[in-house]
């Protein structure tokens, strides 16, 4: 059997010779890196990127240890995945297309990562750099595709409720037009923001909170209905409470504070869900 065990001064090596090629990676990198913060601090709907490169640096942190004692042999098998993210580098800058360059630099640290220090540091890294995609922001195409969608869903789910509980409305698009008042579940309210940065909190809390890969991904998949589900009922009892008490409910600072209350319901809701497929694997 090969002896992979690093000496001291192999490690010191290995280290310098990483930190000249991840140093040039964000050098090459820099516009990009640099655009990117650019949104996170104009677009309020991706500002919550700033909490994620700061979330993965600290995870790895805090398992320095475990890293410095998983660092293998240097593997080949980097190079390929390095080339096809400049590929898609050169590519997506030819094409202007944001989207894919930036995620090229997710798979370039994974080469690098790859080729410097093995398989087996790798491994132990995967969820920090798949989290850093959550840093990214959706193509445009995308996101307008997802969010009248859900604007409608939220306005035809709340008529209905608002039909439930005897209160009148009338449905225009994606206004509620009530007695005296109209509410228009505008892109802000369609929940595709508080989506975003939820399923970048369910993605962590399933990391740490569940051990078989099906229960992961079901609790991180569940942040998707629970989020639209709890949207939902944002707009819903916004229009109860301006039916009752007037406009006044729509203004700040209580506006934000129902946009926090999505986040404190959904995760509430998520926790449920965990201790649900908690007990499911206890029995």
């Amino acid at each position: 059997m090969e002896n992979t065990a690093i000496t001291r001064p192999d490690f010191s090596g290995r280290i310098r010779n990483a930190g000249l090629s991840f140093g040039f990676l964000i050098l090459v990198y820099s516009p990009v890196l640099l655009d990117l913060v650019s949104d996170w601090w104009n677009d309020s709907n991706y500002s919550h990127g700033f909490l994620i490169p700061l979330v993965s640096g600290f995870l790895l942190w805090k398992k320095k240890d475990l890293l410095i004692n998983s660092v293998g042999a240097s593997s080949k098998a980097g190079l390929p995945l390095l080339a096809m993210a400049l590929l898609l580098f050169v590519l997506g800058s030819a094409g202007a297309e944001y989207f894919t360059v930036r995620v090229s630099f997710i798979f370039a640290l994974a080469g690098l990562v790859l080729f410097h220090f093995g398989t087996s540091f790798l491994r132990n890294i995967w969820f920090e750099l798949v989290f850093l995609f959550f840093m990214i922001p959706l193509p445009y195409v995308i996101y307008y595709s997802l969010t009248f969608p859900m604007q409608l869903f939220a306005t035809k789910v709340s008529l209905k409720a608002l039909a439930i509980i005897g209160i009148p409305a009338v449905q225009q698009g994606n206004i509620i037009h009530l007695s005296g008042i109209s509410l228009e579940v505008a892109e802000a309210c369609s929940g595709i923001r508080s989506m975003l940065s939820l399923l970048a909190l369910g993605a962590m809390y399933a990391y740490f909170s569940q051990k078989g890969p099906i229960k992961r991904s079901v609790l991180f998949l569940s942040t998707i209905p629970i989020t639209v589900i709890v949207n939902s009922a944002r707009v819903f009892i916004t229009a109860v409470l301006a039916y009752t008490l007037g406009a006044g409910v729509t203004e700040e600072p209580l506006h934000s504070l129902m946009g926090l209350s999505v986040f404190v319901m959904a995760f509430v809701i998520l926790f449920l869900v965990n201790a649900l497929l908690t007990r499911k694997k206890s029995n």
